[in-house]
């Protein structure tokens, strides 16, 4: 037996997708996304040739969080919001784990959003799965964090006044080292995506467009139109899209990245994406492309993809720099009963 991806644990024998899949009925509406990301992922798992046993599977509130139970590896439903969180825990105590968090728009982007951008932040060894279906489905067609503004639905029935959040905008904001985004129809992109996130030390968070199929259904219909503007990144590659890759981005006069015409602008005027590049501001200015109204436009692929140091790593490293137990105890008391006190009087 030999080590996986992120120093995890491999099986000893060949696992298969049966494996991974339990005996629970999938709960799902007919025709929601959730069932494409389901099937892909447990197809996945198998090819990282990790154990099930060293798999934790944590869930928040939401449809897409009823994932764990689907899944026959171990797993958490946690509590709304709290799924970053309690995944983090994990991470520290358990660095043989390939520790996944299954969130929603709602759940990780409104209660859950100081949780997920710390994680992000301090670069915890998990990766997350971010379905963005931009509505409740759970709680039955609310609009949620992703909701485009104008939207009428049962919370805001004269139309949503407020800008919605690009998740992989706030993923770049808040630091995370892998960022991506792919969706529940593409399911070869989305394999091969979810496979280089969870091949990353550190956080990788994956934003998935996920249809709902009740309370929001076709959100992403416009991007499979004849006129959508799917921009793929690839790794150093031109960035061009559309009929014959006849469009490319550019960088516009003003210093601000444009859509242009390849024979027009010249194919050594359009930009090359790096996704290694430390400095995030390429990956933000490209999440700025995305169209957050009836989505015509977004780029889908790896934003950014960079090495640096892993928040559990160096707080078992800290943990661990006095190897004696009983030395350990006593540096700790020393914190305890410090010169460091308070008097509390009455009145």
């Amino acid at each position: 037996m030999g080590e996986g991806l992120r120093g995890v644990p491999l099986a000893v024998a060949p696992l298969n997708r049966k494996d991974f899949t339990p005996g629970a009925e999938v709960r799902w509406c007919p025709g929601c996304g959730d069932y494409s990301v389901l099937a892909t992922f447990q197809g996945l798992l198998p090819d990282l040739g990790v154990k099930r046993e060293n798999v934790v599977i944590v869930s928040g509130i939401g449809c897409s969080s009823r994932f764990p139970y689907y899944v026959n590896t171990y797993g958490l439903h946690s509590i709304h919001g709290r799924a970053a969180a309690i995944a983090t825990g994990v991470a520290l105590a358990r660095e043989d784990l390939a520790v996944w968090v299954v969130t929603g728009d709602g759940d990780a982007l409104s209660i859950g959003g100081n949780h997920l951008i710390h994680a992000l932040r301090r670069n915890v060894n998990i990766t997350i799965m971010l379905f963005n279906n931009r509505i409740y489905g759970l709680t039955k067609g609310q609009a949620s964090p992703t909701s485009e503004r104008g939207k009428i639905t049962k919370s805001t029935p004269a139309g949503l006044v407020d800008d919605p959040f690009n998740p992989v905008a706030l993923a770049l904001g808040a630091g995370a080292t892998f960022v991506a985004r792919t969706m529940d129809s593409a399911r070869a992109h989305l394999a091969e995506t979810l496979k280089a996130a969870v091949n990353h030390r550190g956080a990788s968070l994956v934003e998935i467009y996920q249809n709902c199929q009740i309370f929001n259904d076709g959100a992403f219909d416009s991007l499979k139109a004849a006129d959508a503007e799917v921009i793929p990144l690839v790794h150093g590659e031109k960035i061009v899209f559309g009929p014959d890759s006849s469009l490319g981005v550019v960088r516009a006069a003003d210093g601000s990245l444009a859509v242009a015409p390849v024979a027009e602008a010249g194919l050594d005027a359009v930009l090359t994406h790096d996704a290694h590049r430390d400095d995030p501001s390429l990956g933000f200015e490209l999440s700025q492309l995305t169209d957050m109204g009836i989505v015509r436009r977004a780029p889908i692929g790896i934003f950014r993809d960079v090495s640096h140091p892993v928040h559990d790593d160096e707080a078992r490293s800290q943990v661990t720099t006095v190897a004696d137990p009983v030395q350990r105890l006593a540096s700790l008391q020393k914190y305890i009963t410090g010169k460091d006190t308070w008097t509390v009087t009455a009145g």
